[in-house]
């Protein structure tokens, strides 16, 4: 019997230990700021990879300078190949397999929000 609660207690434990664990590490992951942005002849470039979601999800951008993102797609042929943007009207299908630029202009300091067409893989861009 003293057994029985012993190893009930350790499995529990182990359970929620890992729980805690996995949360904390896929919290992590989505908060990595990528290296994909660039200046060329004067324009912002954001390159957001787009195949089953949004990779990064999460830009940091210079606001004041007018801005590209481009779309870099190999083989989309998930939702994430056609994109929304609300606040800017935008819903554009990108090519499967090429790169797509969509020219959004200058920014202030804010947060852009977009998705895929049907709203499940989401990606921001914050201009600062």
């Amino acid at each position: 019997m003293k057994t029985t609660i012993i190893s009930v207690i350790v499995v529990a434990v182990l359970i929620g230990g890992s729980i805690i664990l996995t949360k904390n590490c896929s919290n992590n992951t989505l908060d990595v700021v990528a290296n994909n942005v660039s200046i060329v002849d004067g324009k912002q470039i954001i390159e957001i990879n787009a195949k089953g979601g949004y990779q990064p999800r999460k830009s940091i951008a210079k606001a004041g300078i007018p801005t590209i993102i481009r779309f870099n797609t190999k083989g989309t042929f998930d939702c994430s190949s056609a994109i929304r943007i609300p606040s800017l009207n935008i819903d554009q299908l990108l090519s499967p397999t090429a790169s797509t630029d969509i020219d959004i202009g200058v920014f202030s300091v804010s947060t852009l929000l977009g998705s895929c067409g049907m709203g499940m893989y989401p990606f921001s861009v914050d201009f600062q």
